[in-house]
This record gives structure tokens, sequence and C-alpha cells, in this order.
């Protein structure tokens, strides 16, 4: 629904393009997001929110104007533009995606030398307690 923001609790789940998402996840999401019938890329928040969104969508994760975006896509349909925008929020996402993924692992490694060096610090507490 072009009217209303995206929200992770929307049920519909193409709802909303997670950090998390794969670069498929994202492009499917984008291409099948609602436009309209008219296939010219043009921003009009009232009359044409769903482009409009993706205009939006797109000068924030490429760091252009609004208008220099709507320039760019002038000789492109909605459906060209819908894979132009995908690609765009899939660059500016992929490295945060890498680093989430990155960090997970690492958490997991650290658990497990967390639990390494504790266990012996662990036994002796036991033994003090009297679990022993």
């Amino acid at each position: 629904d072009p009217s209303s923001k995206m929200s992770k609790s929307d049920p519909q789940k193409l709802a909303t393009i997670f950090l998390t998402d794969t670069p498929d996840d994202i492009v499917l999401k984008i291409r099948r997001a609602v436009t309209d019938f008219t296939s010219e890329v043009t921003y009009e928040p009232e009359s044409r929110p769903g482009v409009s969104n993706l205009v939006s969508m797109h000068a924030a994760v490429s760091g252009q104007s609004v208008e220099e975006v709507v320039r760019l896509a002038k000789d492109m349909d909605t459906g060209q533009y819908k894979n132009v925008v995908a690609e765009a929020v899939v660059q500016k996402l992929q490295p945060i995606r890498l680093e989430i993924q990155r960090l997970r692992a690492d958490r997991a490694k650290g658990a497990e030398k967390a639990r390494s060096l504790a266990a012996p610090v662990m036994t002796e507490v036991r033994k003090l307690v009297g679990f022993y």
C-alpha cells in the first residue's frame, strides 16, 4: 500500500525491506511494489504515491535529490525504474547486511570462548558453594 509507511508488523511480508534481506528478496519486494498504469517516472506524492515512494527511496539511498533521480529516470518506464531502484537499495544495504552477518558469526565464537574461559571459574565457584 503506497499510502502507508513500511512496517515490520505489517502482515504482508513484501511490505518491508529489512537490513538483513538478501539481494534477491530486496529485488522481489521492489519489483512487486504497487505503482500505477502510467509508465513515466515522476514525483507526484498526492496523485502517484507508488512511483513517488520509489523515487523517494532511490533518492535516499543514492544521496541524490528527488529532482536528480527523476531526471535520470526520464527515458525509463516504471518497470525498468524498479530494477534501478532495487540495485541502488541492494548496493546501499550490502555492507550493512555483511557486517550484521560478521557480527552474528563473531557472537557465536565469542560465546564459545567465554564459556571455555568461565568453565574453570564456575567449577571452583560450585565447589566453594557446596554443589560438588
